[in-house]
């Protein structure tokens, strides 16, 4: 059963770390909202995401990786809210941390 896990909690102060112990092999992990600052360059968040298996989807939401003016890394899909709802579908659950 495949997971799409939903962050949106600053990485500083949020289940990060409990999140990524929990992804499968198939998950996907979706950055949004303050969760788009585990993109910051040289981060330890960002780290912690680039030594992720790559079997592993990441994405975020391209609003809120605009608004706090960051780029994403190649690896992470950039996505729309049509393309985070066609995302939610390819998955069994989709799991929201608070």
């Amino acid at each position: 059963m495949t997971t799409l896990h939903l962050l949106s909690q600053s990485p500083f102060a949020s289940p990060l770390d409990s999140t990524l112990r929990l992804l499968g092999v198939r998950d996907g992990l979706l950055l949004c909202g303050d969760a788009c600052h585990a993109l910051q360059p040289g981060s330890a968040p960002l780290e912690l995401l680039e030594h992720l298996p790559a079997s592993i989807a990441l994405h975020v939401l391209a609003e809120d990786l605009e608004a706090r003016n960051l780029a994403a890394p190649e690896r992470v899909q950039v996505l729309d809210y049509p393309g985070f709802v066609a995302l939610c579908t390819r998955y069994d659950k989709v799991n929201g941390w608070l």
